[in-house]
């Protein structure tokens, strides 16, 4: 798996598919079938002029030509280009431009490059792709695609161009959620992405090497994937892989089956070289469907926990840990006061099911507890010493609680571009303060085109008026126009720092 770094490294991954496969010949052609399927693929090994042409077939025999013109015209439409504009004035504390820890910059779009000199000479321009998820605008795109920008501009398939607003991004899925003001768009679909089968055939959507409206086909050739791309606390992967070729660009694209429903959001590519090698992976419509839903009623993912290390159990650690080869997860420690400590989980337990769902690997698990939240109970089957045990699991946040995090005023903070929260009384204490608000995330919006703040930037005066919690913040803009001025501190830097800029 290749990513961005001063050092690049490179992964390989391969595998071997058995398939048990019967001959036989329809209208003086051979072909060849999988015995096992509903749908059963044809291949003409022997066609007119010598050319291969692939066939499906049901199971009372009805033979027709595979072909993807409808499932294409069905979501081209619904996919979109995306350009991401990082302008000449971010820098930083010290005045020279920040790093840019884009770790997919090889993979998707030209990401924003470091000049020689020190300073920025000109906008850096990023290209990568968005689908559209439903007619009121919104979009699911890929968290680095958007990430460092300071203005958005989504192309349509028609070529029609607007302004794009982010409405939340979540790092740890890699996903994000922006919105366009437009009319009459098409959709796609989100489907269970349970369901997709391991050979089924997809189509990857997007737009590589800024070739707009690009469209590929391929099978899922695995599922549950962990390729330790994402660096995130709590990162979850657990990727779709396809040999549907994508490219640098496609980033943030749509990975639908034959009805042209979503089942994947393309994200990471595993190359040598940066370019398409053979496999793609892509984000479980299941996943994105949960993230998009937090991100519209809260502002931020809210995220349940077990409290857990993990491993994947396999033949090896079973004769490490002196026990029978078990098919499950490997709990290697229990968090004290966890949600697994709570229910009774011990370390040393192999976990073998999840509400109703057999888990045999590390990231299955990741990802069906990453599709709850805080207070979801789930029953939790453990094998422990060779027994069977059942507990249940109340999951809880990062705080070890059962709250929902709702961000204040979402029209507000969306367009400011930024994450906010409120600063606790230990670290108002350490730094002189009576209280602030800080920013935790920036994305595209008026703080990054207007102004070099930072993340991490503590808010403590807006305009001279005291602030010390994010109602505050929300209070003092949301009916101001004309000129802010921002007063606060950074943990990390002497002395009070000013930001201004304009409301409309």
């Amino acid at each position: 798996m290749k990513r961005h770094s001063s050092s690049t490294k490179t992964y390989f991954f391969s595998a071997l598919i058995a398939l048990t496969v019967s001959v036989g010949v329809i209208g003086g052609q051979k072909y060849l079938s999988d015995e096992k399927s509903d749908t059963v693929a044809l291949q003409k090994v022997e066609g007119v002029n010598g050319k291969h042409v692939l066939y499906t077939a049901d199971k009372e025999g009805n033979i027709t030509p595979l072909d993807f013109t409808d499932t294409s015209e069905k979501v081209l439409d619904a996919v979109v280009h995306i350009k991401a504009t990082q302008s000449q004035s971010v820098g930083n504390k010290q005045g020279m431009p920040r790093e840019l820890p884009d770790p997919f910059k090889q993979f998707f779009g030209d990401r924003f490059q470091m000049p020689e000199g020190g300073m920025q000479q000109r906008p850096q321009v990023g290209s990568g792709s968005g689908v559209i998820i439903n007619e009121k605008g919104y979009i699911v795109t890929n968290n680095h695609v958007i990430d460092n920008a300071q203005e958005l501009e989504v192309t349509l398939h028609n070529n029609e161009t607007y302004e794009a607003t982010v409405i939340g991004t979540d790092p740890t899925t890699d996903l994000a959620l922006i919105q366009i003001k437009a009319d009459n768009l098409k959709s796609i679909s989100l489907v269970n992405s349970d369901d997709v089968e391991i050979g089924e055939w997809v189509l990857a959507i997007g737009n590589p090497f800024s070739l707009t409206s690009t469209v590929t086909a391929g099978i899922v050739s695995a599922k549950a994937r962990n390729i330790n791309i994402n660096k995130e606390q709590f990162a979850v992967e657990s990727f779709i892989q396809t040999d549907a070729a994508i490219n640098p660009g496609n980033s943030g694209g749509a990975l639908v089956n034959l009805e042209g429903n979503l089942v994947g959001i393309n994200t990471a590519i595993a190359s040598k070289t940066g370019s398409y090698s053979g496999y793609g992976f892509a984000v479980p419509s299941n996943i994105v469907t949960k993230v998009v839903e937090d991100l519209l009623k809260y502002g931020g993912v809210q995220r349940g926990m077990l409290g857990v290390s993990i491993r994947t159990m396999d033949g090896s650690m079973a004769k490490e840990k002196n026990m029978d080869f078990v098919h499950g997860v490997w709990i290697e420690n229990v968090g004290e006061n966890s949600a697994a400590d709570k229910a009774g989980m011990k370390a040393g337990d192999v976990l073998v099911k999840i509400d109703d769902i057999r888990v045999t690997t590390s990231p299955r698990l990741q990802e069906i507890v990453a599709q709850h939240r805080p207070g979801d109970q789930l029953d939790v089957v453990v094998n422990r010493g060779g027994k069977e045990v059942e507990l249940k699991v109340t999951l809880e946040n990062a705080n070890g609680t059962t709250d929902m995090i709702k961000k204040e005023n979402k029209e507000v903070l969306n367009f400011l571009g930024a994450d906010f929260e409120t600063v606790d009384k230990a670290t108002a204490k350490k730094l002189g303060i009576d209280g602030g608000v800080k920013i935790k995330n920036l994305y595209a919006g008026q703080l990054r085109q207007q102004t070099q703040i930072r993340t991490g930037f503590i808010i403590t005066h807006i305009d001279g008026k005291k602030v010390t919690d994010v109602k505050d913040v929300v209070a003092t803009l949301e009916s101001k126009e004309g000129g802010v001025m921002l007063e606060g501190v950074y943990e990390d830097a002497p002395g009070k720092k000013y930001y201004a800029f304009g409301v409309s």
